[in-house]
């Protein structure tokens, strides 16, 4: 067929067939990976009867067995008494159809289980917290009593730090005899302080050493070492940690807490127990001032009795100290002045 106003003669239609019939036969020849696109298609109508065999709009079985609000009959036409009965039918009508282990959707789960579980697990004591006075120089008066006399004398505790290192040191000056010096340097820690090394010097000096690798303390007496404890201290250092222990919470710290800590010296360490026994208003050479007392009673035999004031007006920095030994003697360090 050919067309006169210049229509596409018969032999480019013979050739546009061929072309086209060439390109089929080349995609039945192709390759596997045309095959496996054409293989998706054969199964498309077993979708489609997966899909038609289960009717999409039919409801689930339990809404069908669930009864509809519209089936409560309402009560008689007066308005006060609908509203009752219709409050009250709406819970009846539902809830025997729930499986007896059903659980209402507005109830969380029963209160009796969380009491019982958390009533069978010990009681966590909260953490100690420490509040680390600044540094400063407090100056004290000294009265003493030893082998039936009077004797007066002067000391100072200097206490600074940096907020990571501390520093703690006490000078007692005794008339004609050498003055003593305690030394107490270690590490602020959140557990408190946390002494390295306590040093006790008169005419000669002793120390101690707290190896916290080991987890012992050493003397320099060649006393056997001492197993080193959480929240061990010195016996200057204890002075100092019982203020910030207490300052941290004083609310814990009503009278008759217990307070053990282990304490060294120059020659052993034991567990010391502080009881809190109140307030009291003292009247020092430095003024009058409103301190927590603590105590430590004497264990043993030669052991000696410790009586300890903070002051909490004073970031509870020790305002008062007495000793008294197993002998009777005693020595009564009181407050004077602060140098900041």
């Amino acid at each position: 067929m050919t067309s006169r106003g210049g229509g596409t003669p018969w032999r480019a239609l013979t050739a546009l067939t061929a072309i086209i019939a060439a390109v089929h036969m080349m995609l039945l020849s192709a390759s596997p990976g045309v095959v496996r696109i054409e293989d998706p298609l054969r199964n498309t109508p077993l979708v489609m009867r997966r899909i038609e065999a289960s009717p999409p709009l039919a409801p689930p079985p339990v809404a069908t067995a669930v009864p509809q609000p519209q089936h409560v009959e309402p009560a008689p036409r007066k308005p006060a008494e609908n509203a009752a009965p219709d409050t009250a039918a709406a819970p009846a009508a539902v809830s025997p159809m729930r499986a007896p282990s059903a659980v209402p959707p507005h109830i969380a789960t029963p209160a009796p289980r969380e009491p019982s579980a958390a009533a069978a697990a010990p009681p966590v004591a909260p953490a100690p917290s420490f509040t680390i006075p600044g540094s400063m120089r407090l100056h004290y008066k000294v009265l003493a009593h030893s082998r039936g006399s009077d004797v007066q004398a002067q000391a100072e505790l200097l206490w600074r730090h940096d907020g990571r290192r501390y520093e703690a040191r006490m000078e007692v000056a005794l008339p004609l005899l050498t003055p003593r010096v305690q030394r107490s340097t270690g590490f602020i820690t959140p557990e408190g302080l946390a002494p390295t090394r306590f040093s006790d010097k008169s005419r000669s000096e002793e120390a101690t050493h707290f190896e916290r690798g080991p987890s012992r303390i050493v003397f320099s007496s060649n006393r056997p070492p001492a197993d080193l404890l959480p929240g061990a201290q010195d016996r200057l250092s204890v002075l100092l940690q019982l203020g910030a222990l207490i300052a941290g919470e004083p609310a814990r710290f009503i009278a008759g807490t217990h307070i053990p800590i282990q304490t060294a010296g120059t020659r052993d360490a034991e567990v010391w127990q502080f009881t809190v026994q109140g307030e009291e208003d003292l009247q020092l050479p430095g003024g009058n001032l409103r301190a927590i007392k603590l105590f430590r009673l004497a264990r043993h035999d030669y052991d000696q009795a410790v009586e300890l004031w903070l002051a909490p007006g004073m970031d509870y920095a020790p305002v008062r100290l007495r000793l008294t030994q197993a002998n009777a003697d005693w020595l009564d360090q009181q407050w004077s002045g602060t140098d900041r």
